[in-house]
């Protein structure tokens, strides 16, 4: 798998300066790696590929871990949940596209997160 990247950013939000710091776990297999990564994050964008079937598999478990890891007694921030959105990505390649748009809905209706399409 390709290795991890971390991407830094800053932007204006209120009015005031905010610094993130934005890891791309992309194609980790690894459950312990990845439970690690999610303890890290204040906030998930759970992305997909739209011409991936199996990508798109992964987004339930992968919101069910972090909801499940953040929810945890152990965790000092109490129960308030990260934001998480879910993203379907390469929605430019329609010949290839295996997910529909409607089961990216269907499935951010069902989780109760947000839901994008993007290229």
């Amino acid at each position: 798998p390709p290795p991890e990247m971390i991407y830094r950013h800053m932007a204006v939000i209120d009015g005031e300066m905010v610094h993130f710091e934005i890891l791309d776990t992309a194609g980790q297999e690894d459950s312990l790696q990845i439970e690690e990564k999610i303890k890290w994050g204040d906030g998930f964008a759970v992305v997909y590929s739209v011409t991936d079937r199996c990508s798109f598999d992964e987004v339930m478990r992968l919101c069910f871990l972090i909801n499940h890891i953040h929810s945890s007694p152990k965790r000092s921030s109490g129960s308030e949940q990260p934001p998480v959105v879910i993203v379907g990505n390469k929605k430019d390649l329609q010949f290839d596209r295996m997910v529909s748009t409607e089961d990216g809905e269907n499935l951010s209706k069902a989780l109760k997160l947000p839901f994008y399409e993007i290229s």
